[in-house]
């Protein structure tokens, strides 16, 4: 499992993360706080972490999220030995089945 490195200032953020109470908040609290081309790339990584672990082929992965395939590698390095953040919220969400 891949180190967690911690600080203050992160730790601000995600404590404002786990106030918000629904979506309309979040969506409100991610577009202030990332550039819309940021946002869509935290998406479309969550996607592919979602779609490698229902089992999909690299090739429909990257048709589905526009990623390239060093991305979804990369998404897929961290499903495997990472910090376990997206196994987490994707079992959270039912989303784990692989």
């Amino acid at each position: 499992m891949a180190e967690i490195i911690r600080d203050e200032n992160k730790d601000l953020l995600f404590k404002a993360i786990l106030s918000l109470e629904d979506t309309e908040q979040c969506y409100a609290f991610f577009e202030d706080l990332c550039t819309k081309a940021e946002l869509r790339e935290m998406a479309r990584r969550f996607l592919a972490a979602r779609l490698i672990c229902e089992g999909e082929k690299y090739t429909t992965i990257v048709e589905r999220t526009g990623l390239s395939t060093a991305t979804i590698t990369r998404v897929n390095g961290a499903l495997r030995e990472g910090c376990g953040g997206y196994a987490r919220a994707l079992g959270v969400l039912g989303a784990d089945k692989k």
